[in-house]
């Protein structure tokens, strides 16, 4: 047995117990799998995967530290004089920093420019249909956030992730490939995960239910994003076919 396939075992091993973590409500101890967790699948895809992208490793590197980062300052809180909340700053300038690298790559594998002139109402659609939920999901934390400096974050966190979805899906109607419906799906499932995980936390944080549903969508997003690293690329299936019927 191979170091990949060894690997691919201890995660699986390693995302039932952080689920199962989260059911029984243990979340630090949860937090501290979903990071080793996440580094064995970054090793996993230097070891597996056979042409690498910079773009998908810096993604991979960078959520991984985020993870870690949030394991090793959870129970770190700011002190009554400080006007910031570093540990909650860093950890959320990470994620971001993680999506954006997978939105440059998305970029790299679609024609942005002749995606939108293609579909120019749909792609307008669904950015002012993105910029109403990320308003939606911002909103429901206000309580509890306030209009300080986290708000601000929130905004801007909730804004990357939708982005990163509407890109997914403009590039998924350009390139109907099977690379690009993973990606597509893995940023669905993100989206549902972060959705999920504010109710719980400022809505209802009493039932562990909504703890494990974010977190199995977290996991499925995970797969399908580590699934499409390993396909290949393929451009404009459907339009090149359409093209050269008409030829």
């Amino acid at each position: 047995m191979n170091i990949s396939k060894i690997l691919g075992i201890i995660i699986i091993v390693l995302s039932v117990l952080f689920l199962g973590l989260q059911a029984l409500g243990r979340e630090l101890d949860a937090f501290g799998v979903k990071a080793l967790a996440m580094t064995l699948l970054t090793l996993l895809y230097f070891f597996s995967a056979k042409q690498r992208n910079v773009l998908f490793i810096l993604f991979l590197v960078t959520y991984s530290g985020a993870e870690i980062h949030n394991y090793l300052t959870y129970n770190t809180f700011p002190s009554e004089d400080a006007n910031y909340d570093m540990p909650y700053l860093i950890g959320n300038a990470l994620y971001v920093s993680a999506y954006l690298f997978l939105i440059a790559r998305i970029f790299t594998i679609m024609n942005f420019k002749r995606s939108i002139s293609r579909f120019p109402f749909q792609s307008l659609l669904l950015f002012v249909l993105g910029t109403f939920v990320v308003y939606m999901i911002t909103d429901l934390s206000k309580l509890e956030l306030g209009f300080d400096y986290t708000y601000a974050v929130e905004m801007i966190y909730n804004t990357v992730i939708m982005f990163l979805v509407c890109l997914a899906l403009i590039n998924y109607m350009y390139n109907d490939t099977k690379k690009s419906m993973n990606l597509l799906i893995g940023s669905i499932c993100i989206v549902f995960s972060e959705v999920i995980q504010i109710a719980y936390f400022y809505i209802s944080n009493v039932d562990n239910t909504l703890s494990v549903v974010y977190s199995l969508f977290l996991v499925l997003a995970f797969v399908f994003f580590y699934c499409q690293s390993r396909l290949k690329q393929e451009y404009n299936t459907v339009y090149e076919a359409h093209q050269e019927l008409n030829i």
